[in-house]
């Protein structure tokens, strides 16, 4: 360990032979000859910690090449600047090399980091994800426009972290952050960088379309965005159902809550084959897409309730989701079913007490009209037995009771297969986009069949007791699939600081997880 007396000498000796000083974070004075927006690139490489305090930390085979190019110097001037990076902290030097206008070394946390049983995902994974998007961002505040990034052992995960670190809504804003354009560092591993960048892309729509204002995002330019986004694929066939339709499907369930809205609803239907057998059963996504929630006539608190841009994340995931799968050329058949509308009061929506009618013919009482959600899904779970499904699957931001059990940390699974559980909870610990499974006991189930007016009661009889569960219960009596399950996806709906490698707003989970998920389900001959 070098005294501080001694580091400050060896600083003066280095900066002699170097031409530019090195700087602890992107917001110091720009180097000498360098000015913002000049062009050229920046360069994200990767270290290690050292397993003891006082070893000397380990850079990746990139930042070792690279430090060899520099003669030693970015070594040297690391060892002077400061302690030793900790994992997600960044470095930055300007001018060691003239294709570089600057370098950020990032801390990567130790080398062999794998899956923590603990926190159920695959550690390194995220410590390569958090630590390149901070570098990438170092690089966008610095206005370079684009960066390489060292694959830093796991060419998709260092892609996931840059595309997804890098990612801002800011489509209506007149003043923008510059576009920063991430490459691999290297050829090495291009084929699974690619596969990083698209599952990152994946991620990123479903944001986009969450984070986007709700008169922007209306139900029917909700469908035309995802039509737009897989025209290219010549396997896909998108159906974009008016509410006649839907009518005709009698799903009175849904159009109860639709028709508080001068909004027309619709119903997104996608259909991907991308199975080596087009009539092979398929994995059938539903998504709830409440396109703004105001809780109808049982009305929201006004405090917060613009997030409710947001309440149609399950569409979101689920059709960005097979976007990707398109993408990737998955070999699987997937079919995606979004109901669109919003939940708005007026003179014909729903009413407190009021009994409706779901596609199976069971009936429901609406005891509050902010528990839309379940309704929508009711008729399109309903709807998604007509396809001979393999496994049904729906996603929701359903419950304010599921954010306040498991926060942000996961998305909450209710499941009758434990087949489909374990391929769930795998493919989270590779994306690091986390499961927990909830449960679905006959307990919950009596809490909403037990109905004065119909056959069931939209909330629990004991209110909030439970609520992420009793809204479970509910959706199961529409389920007669051996292999389902309901994703509550409220607590992860947005992000403030939690998960580093997103910035502030909507966070588009559990996107990867879903594709995950699908890949896995691909490449598994059971239940086809």
């Amino acid at each position: 360990m070098l005294l501080p007396w001694v580091r400050r000498v060896a600083a003066r000796r280095l900066s002699r032979d170097l031409p530019l000083a090195c700087s602890c974070s992107a917001q110091g004075p720009s180097p000498r000859g360098y000015s913002r927006g000049a062009g050229g690139k920046g360069l994200v490489l990767g270290i290690y910690s050292s397993e003891k305090d006082e070893g000397a930390a380990q850079f990746t085979s990139a930042g070792d090449a690279f430090d060899r190019l520099v003669s030693g110097k970015l070594r040297e001037l690391l060892s002077v600047c400061g302690p030793s990076l900790k994992k997600g902290k960044t470095r930055i030097f300007h001018g060691l090399h003239q294709d570089f206008l600057s370098v950020v070394v990032v801390g990567l946390g130790k080398k062999n980091a794998g899956v923590n049983d603990q926190e159920n995902w695959n550690e390194g994974k995220e410590n390569i994800r958090a630590a390149v998007a901070a570098g990438c961002r170092q690089i966008q505040d610095l206005e370079i426009p684009c960066v390489e990034v060292d694959p830093c052992g796991d060419a998709q995960a260092a892609a996931e972290g840059a595309v997804l670190g890098l990612h801002e809504y800011n489509d209506l804003k007149q003043k923008k952050k510059p576009v920063v354009t991430p490459q691999l560092h290297g050829s090495a591993e291009s084929e699974a960088w690619q596969k990083g960048v698209i599952y990152a892309e994946g991620q990123n729509l479903a944001r986009y379309l969450m984070e986007a204002p709700a008169n922007y995002i209306t139900p029917i330019k909700f469908a035309e965005h995802i039509e737009q986004k897989l025209r290219s694929f010549s396997n896909v066939k998108v159906h974009i159902r008016p509410e006649s339709w839907i009518a005709t499907q009698q799903m009175g369930a849904f159009l109860s809550v639709a028709k508080g809205s001068a909004e027309p609803p619709i119903f997104l239907e996608i259909h991907y084959l991308g199975g080596a057998n087009t009539n092979d059963p398929p994995l059938v996504f539903v998504g709830k897409g409440v396109t703004f929630d105001s809780g109808g006539i049982s009305l929201k608190p006004s405090s917060g309730m613009d997030a409710m841009r947001a309440d149609m994340g399950g569409a979101a995931t689920v059709c960005s989701a097979i976007v990707t799968a398109a993408a990737l050329n998955l070999p699987l058949n997937i079919i995606g079913l979004a109901p669109l509308c919003e939940n708005m009061p007026s003179g014909k929506a729903n009413k407190p007490g009021d009994v409706v009618r779901a596609k199976n013919g069971k009936t429901i009482q609406v005891d509050n009209t902010d528990a839309e959600g379940r309704l929508l899904l009711a008729d399109a779970l309903c709807y998604a037995h007509n396809f001979n499904a393999r496994a049904i699957v729906n996603a929701a931001t359903l419950t304010g009771a599921m954010d306040v059990a498991l926060g942000s940390a996961a998305t909450g699974v209710f499941t009758n297969s434990s087949w489909l559980w374990t391929h769930l909870y795998e493919a989270s610990i590779l994306t690091g986009d986390r499961v927990w499974r909830m449960p679905l006991f006959e307990h919950y189930t009596k809490q909403v069949t037990d109905c004065p007016l119909a056959d069931l009661s939209n909330i629990g009889k004991y209110s909030r007791a439970g609520g992420a569960c009793t809204a479970a219960a509910f959706l199961k009596e529409f389920v007669t699939a051996s292999h389902w399950a309901h994703l509550d996806i409220a607590g992860v709906m947005s992000n403030k600081d939690e998960v580093p490698y997103l910035r502030k707003g909507m966070a588009g989970r559990p996107t990867r997880t879903l594709v995950e998920f699908a890949a896995r389900l691909s490449q598994d001959s059971h239940n086809t």
